[in-house]
């Protein structure tokens, strides 16, 4: 790892070892199904690229993304992989998604009617057993099968997505396994993918031939009401550019919206909202100096956020040091939490100012 430069303004740090140590994880839990990686929206904003290839080392073959374009960029690295595109395709890219080997999840039928007069590669099928989002219904099926279209889109993969799988007691989960066996049994044999991060935690009956994770290869946690299995790869650091004593009561940034009574210590850093460090954390998130939890306070602006470092070590907060804002001691989870959302958003929402620094792999 190269240390961040003189110039850097904020850090966002990827350990590709806790990535592949976290795939490895979910490896260990099935029982001859193939665990696959959604890598769409740049690998959650952590980088397709390096994300993948390191993926792909560790002997994942199948990766999911969300449109034709980030398949074609994501197929310059991965040059044998089976490369999934989720959103399907349409009458103006479906031949170069075909020349590309790519292989997309066919939502509709005029996405299955594009294809067909694309190529005679074979695409997925996507079926709504639920979500009430892409996807084709049972019935779409029924007809299909029909009318011949199945046999000449010769699908090798029959996949749905779970709405709630993060709450295991949730019937909706059981309800969308038993609607996909139903489909399933008339397609058979074909290949079968249900299952999400947090439905891989479901158990071996919503894993059948291939798993599809995404948020839990990169730290989140699958399983929200049970401690996190999953090992941390993000950490988001911010630089402090300038310290201020207060000996006296005053406001600190916009809007006054934070007042201090007397003595304190404030320390601004180069990271904010345009970094995607969301402007939700004014005065709810928190950075750490070393095992020191430091508030934010104040409006967090485009480029700035300020943080009360009081409690710290002063050698520790002067300028050109980092505070932490995401990392072991604060977690993607726990930030998204203070910010009001997940942390799906919250790792894609960080933006291409952070000095990406990867780590292992």
């Amino acid at each position: 790892m190269m240390p961040p430069s003189e110039a850097t303004r904020s850090v966002l740090h990827i350990d590709l070892d806790a990535l592949v140590a976290n795939y490895r994880l979910l490896v260990s839990l099935l029982s001859g199904s193939r665990c696959g990686a959604v890598v769409k929206a740049d690998a959650y904003g952590l980088g397709a690229e390096k994300i993948s290839v390191a993926l792909a080392a560790a002997g994942c073959e199948d990766f999911f993304v969300a449109s034709v374009d980030e398949g074609i960029a994501l197929r310059r690295h991965l040059p044998a992989k089976r490369i999934f595109v989720l959103d399907g395709v349409d009458s103006g890219d479906a031949r170069e998604a075909a020349a590309r080997g790519l292989i997309p999840v066919l939502n509709h039928r005029a996405q299955v009617e594009a294809w067909m007069r694309a190529t005679a590669s074979p695409g997925a099928i996507h079926l709504d057993t639920g979500m009430t989002r892409l996807g084709l219904s049972a019935a779409d099926i029924d007809s299909m099968i029909a009318s011949g279209a199945l046999d000449r889109v010769r699908p090798q993969l029959l996949l749905s997505h779970l709405a709630c799988s993060e709450d295991a007691a949730q019937t909706m989960n059981q309800a969308q396994r038993l609607a996909f066996v139903r489909v399933l049994d008339r397609l058979a044999p074909i290949q079968a993918s249900l299952a999400n991060s947090s439905g891989i935690f479901l158990g071996t009956d919503f894993h059948f031939d291939l798993v599809r994770p995404g948020a839990a290869l990169y730290g989140i946690n699958p399983t929200p009401n049970a401690p996190n299995p999953m090992r941390q790869v993000v950490q988001l650091k911010g630089k402090i550019v300038q310290l201020r004593d207060v000996d006296s009561p005053r406001t600190v940034g916009y809007g006054a919206t934070h007042r201090l009574n007397g003595t304190a210590r404030i320390a601004t850093i180069s990271v904010g909202y345009a970094d995607g460090y969301l402007r939700a954390l004014s005065n709810q998130g928190s950075g750490h100096i070393g095992n020191v939890r430091v508030p934010v306070v104040g409006r967090i602006s485009m480029d700035l956020t300020t943080l009360d470092v009081t409690a710290a070590p002063l050698a520790a907060c002067q300028p050109g040091e980092f505070i932490e804002l995401i990392g072991p001691r604060n977690p993607v989870d726990d930030v998204a939490a203070e910010a009001g959302t997940i942390a799906y958003e919250l790792l894609t929402r960080l933006g291409p100012r952070l000095a990406r620094v990867y780590e292992g792999g």
